[in-house]
């Protein structure tokens, strides 16, 4: 039904296969990472980064329990979340340290500047042909200013409310068929094409993805780069240089564009965070621990189908070249 990855030591990349929903609450429970009224005791948060949903959840959800729905949503997008900001952290570390460099009046190395460029690139900051004329120190510092401006935590929250309302909660078509969990729309004629299209937005389409985590990069950036988000990051830095905590519900504000329903869609997102307790999740962090996999599947034969064929992609070296196309680095 779905796949999650979860600690284990590094030397014994061992798999395992959960063959149902009592079995991954049991296993979710062991680990500490179950129960709605333990969140708030649970800022801490597992590894477990889910790596495919399959058609089965789509079925089976609306069968469930609110409550146990709403729950296997929260635990299984929660850590993409996390794992996000903890890559974002990890860019605003690095382009901090450059701009030391530069401020020393050293040049960093080349392929550090190529990096640079690149985000740059990426965050709609410069064009290509634009970085690619860029030499003096000055020029580096500015551009890294405005990277770190625009590349900045986003409390998880409001993600976690903006996917429950995009995806109706994991058990969309969008999700089923393409991974899309925010419901972003491309206009290159790939993608997922609705069931009623508007003839006055051209060939518009969700954007699929190969993996759910590709989904969530993919909003970080939208949200960190697209114009029609520049009051998101405006007031992201606002309470950031008044010293104030950035919440959820205050960037809900910032995202009147994201949705032509407006302050409709807003007032919905609030809601959503408010009744659901998504704003406990904003100070979430990653847990010290390495990665491994588990896979949740529909039943003792869907599980050892499952097994052998890990242990077949294990041996062909395929499953290696799967992690690495999910980029978690």
């Amino acid at each position: 039904f779905l796949i999650f990855i979860f600690p284990l030591p590094s030397e014994a990349q061992e798999m395992t296969v959960l063959p149902g929903y009592d079995e991954a609450i049991e296993w979710l429970e062991s680990i500490d990472w179950w129960g709605e009224d333990l969140r708030g005791e649970q800022l801490k948060v597992p590894r477990t980064l889910l790596i495919a949903v399959s058609s089965k959840w789509r079925e089976a959800s609306p069968d469930m329990q609110v409550a146990v729905k709403k729950e296997f949503f929260y635990r299984s997008l929660l850590p993409l979340v996390v794992h996000a900001n903890a890559m974002v952290m990890d860019r605003r570390e690095r382009l901090a340290k450059l701009d030391d460099l530069l401020s020393r009046g050293k040049m960093p190395k080349a392929e550090d500047l190529e990096w640079l460029g690149g985000l740059a690139v990426v965050l709609r900051i410069q064009p290509k042909e634009k970085m690619d004329g860029i030499s003096t120190a000055q020029e580096w510092r500015q551009v890294i200013a405005e990277a770190l401006y625009r590349l900045d935590i986003i409390p998880a929250g409001l993600v976690l409310a903006q996917g429950a309302s995009e995806s109706g909660w994991g058990a969309s078509r969008f999700v089923e068929e393409g991974n899309a969990l925010f419901g972003q729309w491309s206009f290159d004629g790939k993608g997922l094409a609705p069931k009623k299209q508007r003839k006055e937005l051209g060939d518009h389409r969700i954007a699929a993805f190969e993996f759910p985590f590709d989904s969530v990069r993919s909003y970080f950036l939208n949200l960190s780069s697209h114009p029609a988000y520049e009051d998101l990051r405006r007031i992201r830095a606002d309470l950031k240089a008044a010293g104030k905590p950035v919440t959820s519900m205050a960037l809900a504000d910032g995202l009147m564009r994201y949705s032509e329903r407006g302050q409709e869609y807003i007032d919905e997102l609030k809601t959503l965070i408010r009744v659901n307790r998504f704003d406990i999740a904003d100070t979430a962090t990653p847990r010290d621990e390495p990665l491994g996999y588990v896979f949740l599947v529909a039943g003792e034969e869907a599980a050892i189908e499952a097994r052998e064929k890990i242990k077949q992609q294990r041996k062909s070296g395929e499953l290696k070249e799967t992690l690495a196309r999910m980029r978690l680095e």
